[in-house]
């Protein structure tokens, strides 16, 4: 998962040893004119309908870095990032945080890789013919295989 508040994404991958079979990915958009409760309660459920539905056993989250000159960022991200665990919680999912960085490295090669490279790394590994819009889906998916390959000990 890849928090945000105006767009966090969402994505899954299930496999066999190196090679993944099944993936899944989306986007949940809030509206900025929405009070904050409201936007976090609609990543919330939409996070929940979506681990409902694909049942993984692992749900990984971007780990959250704060900017020393943007500070309020690190807040409402770590709020979305919660909310995001509980719903992992409520599906029945272990969790694990990964840094955005590890999770380009091992897709692109490069942990500063740019978001066009992730989607452009995450589709091909994919084999998925179709640009992988909103980024922030590209990027989930990007953790979800991070956390897939962590935990077969592929890596």
């Amino acid at each position: 998962m890849d928090p945000g508040l105006a767009g966090t994404g969402i994505g899954v991958v299930s496999g066999s040893g190196r090679k993944i079979a099944h993936y899944a990915f989306g986007s949940i958009a809030t509206d900025k004119t929405w009070e904050l409760s409201q936007r976090l309660d609609r990543i919330y459920s939409k996070t929940l309908d979506f681990l409902a539905r694909e049942k993984p056993d692992l749900v990984v989250v971007e780990d959250i870095f704060t900017i020393d000159r943007f500070p309020g960022s690190g807040v409402l991200l770590g709020k979305v990032s919660g909310v995001i665990l509980v719903a992992a919680s409520k599906a029945g999912a272990r969790v694990e945080e990964i840094a955005v960085r590890e999770a380009k490295k091992l897709v692109t090669g490069s942990g500063t890789a740019d978001k066009h490279q992730v989607e452009r790394a995450v589709r091909n590994l994919l084999d998925h013919q179709e640009a992988i819009r909103p980024f922030h889906a590209s990027d989930a998916l990007a953790l979800a295989m991070a956390g897939y390959y962590r935990s077969f000990r592929i890596l």
